[in-house]
């Protein structure tokens, strides 16, 4: 018999193991640290009062979304981006805000602005989507948070969000990768979806080889099942808590 184990004892469709920890920043409206293997982000959400100017007197809310490494999160130290964003940067937190913003309607929020900030304090591949994933979490106990206090009337959350990472390595579809194999992908393919199964995000990239749409099909099949144990997993942490 073939082994179709990977290097870490996973098989070709499992996840990393995923967890969530609970408002480690105490002045944050809501905060959580999400671990996916030995990946972790800290993922905050704080809420301001009226929205950007180009927003206002529409009646809508506003979410924007900010992506960081920190300096110690990667084996090399990081400089700390401060003045001028990396192209990777600005690519992360724009897919994060979008991400985000797809679950959330705006009338209900009315003019108030949520912003989230995703800081990396390990990086081991799947930042950008360990960071949707556990910003969801955050987001949701926000805004749950909002209504307890009066500031909403109703919770503007509509649907739940995940994402997750699959690729390719020798042929091999992969579902959420680690660096050792992130590094060697010949496909690297970063996939959004809501609880009904539509996507919100496809993000795909030949690092080795063009890919064809079988494959394609076969990563998004993949990719799918894991999608919806991750959901699980959000809805157990919010019950949890």
């Amino acid at each position: 018999m073939t082994d179709t184990s990977r290097n870490d004892g996973r098989q070709p469709g499992d996840l990393r193991p995923f967890s969530i920890s609970w408002d480690p920043m105490g002045f944050a409206l809501s905060s959580v640290i999400i671990h996916s293997g030995r990946t972790a982000v800290l993922c905050s959400v704080c809420h301001q009062e009226g929205v950007p100017r180009w927003r206002k007197d529409q009646g809508k809310g506003w979410l924007s979304a900010e992506y960081r490494l920190l300096p110690g999160s990667t084996p090399e130290r990081q400089n700390r981006e401060l003045l001028k964003l990396s192209g990777r940067t600005q690519e992360i937190q724009r897919l994060i805000g979008r991400s985000l913003r797809a679950a959330i309607n705006m009338e209900a929020l009315g003019e108030n602005t949520l912003r989230i900030d995703c800081d990396v304090i390990q990086a081991d591949a799947g930042t950008r989507t360990a960071a949707i994933s556990g910003s969801w979490v955050a987001l949701q106990r926000a805004c749950e948070r909002l209504v307890q206090q009066g500031v909403l009337n109703t919770n503007p959350v509509q649907s739940q969000v995940a994402a997750v990472s699959v690729g390719v390595i020798h042929n091999r579809p992969l579902l959420d990768l680690d660096y050792s194999e992130d590094s060697q992908a010949d496909v690297d393919l970063n996939i959004v979806m809501n609880e009904e199964g539509h996507l919100l995000e496809l993000q795909g990239t030949a690092e080795g080889a063009p890919f064809s749409r079988d494959q394609l099909n076969a990563l998004l099949d993949l990719a799918e099942p894991g999608l919806k144990q991750i959901m699980n997993d959000q809805r157990t942490a919010l019950s949890a808590r």
